[in-house]
């Protein structure tokens, strides 16, 4: 086991809670909107925290026990987890109550604010730093989710003037990249198959292990549920600013 700051335990605990409560409160609010009734609405948002939250919790007692390292004759765990994790998350946004609050008024706007918590990729440069992380991942994964990060609550602003709808296509594209690239590189140096000192055998370890286990698929569900939104929308999006008040993101 690597040692690792208290401080990066922190950041990246208060991240994955904050994507995790970000989401619940937009099926919350996605629910209220599409008529379900407040309790319903609390119900929805409450399970999905629960459920979410669970899975970060099964993927750090994993973690712990070192099931995600990489070893000899064994196949690797992350990109294997992830998978899973990604289909089970993209089948329940087909859970008809999941997928009514998912079309709600002003859903599309709030999908990018859960974004907003990748600026916790700040942990990717601080682990380089330390000497934990090659730059080869680091830099790409840590100034990528910054930047995603950054740029979310302006992305949900535009969307919710009923403006921008290719910069949000854009955002949410480019922010999938991000994520392949990170993932990519972090399983190609893992395995050896690009020989870089360090390795990123420290993601794979706590707390960073909970990034690419749990907050990778969900953050991925979140862009492509945005991008079938966006396409769904496409025909009828208000794409000037005297359209700010009836367009498809509009609060």
């Amino acid at each position: 086991m690597i040692d690792v700051p208290v401080y990066v335990w922190v950041l990246t605990l208060v991240g994955t809670a904050g994507l995790v409560g970000a989401t619940g409160l937009v099926l919350y609010r996605g629910a209220e909107r599409a008529g379900l009734g407040r309790r319903r609405a609390a119900g929805l948002g409450a399970g999905s925290v629960v459920l979410l939250g669970g899975w970060f919790t099964i993927s750090g007692m994993i973690a712990a026990n070192g099931w995600y390292l990489n070893r000899p004759g064994r196949p690797p765990g992350l990109p294997i987890v992830f998978a899973a994790v990604l289909a089970v998350l993209l089948a329940a946004t087909w859970i008809p109550v999941v997928a009514r609050a998912l079309a709600a008024p002003g859903t599309l706007s709030r999908l990018e604010l859960p974004h907003a918590f990748r600026v916790v990729g700040v942990v990717f440069l601080i682990m380089m730093a330390l000497g934990h992380l090659p730059a080869l991942f680091a830099l790409p994964a840590g100034l990528g989710d910054i930047a995603t990060g950054l740029a979310a609550p302006f992305i949900a602003r535009r969307i919710a003037q009923g403006t921008g709808r290719r910069t949000a296509v854009r955002f949410n594209v480019l922010g999938m990249i991000d994520l392949v690239v990170a993932l990519t590189l972090a399983i190609l140096i893992g395995n050896q198959i690009l020989d870089v000192t360090p390795s990123t055998q420290a993601i794979t370890q706590l707390p960073l292990a909970l990034i690419p286990t749990a907050a990778v698929p969900l953050l991925f569900t979140l862009h492509i549920t945005s991008l079938r939104r966006l396409a769904a929308l496409g025909r009828t999006w208000q794409g000037t600013t005297s359209g700010a008040g009836t367009g498809p993101g509009h609060r």
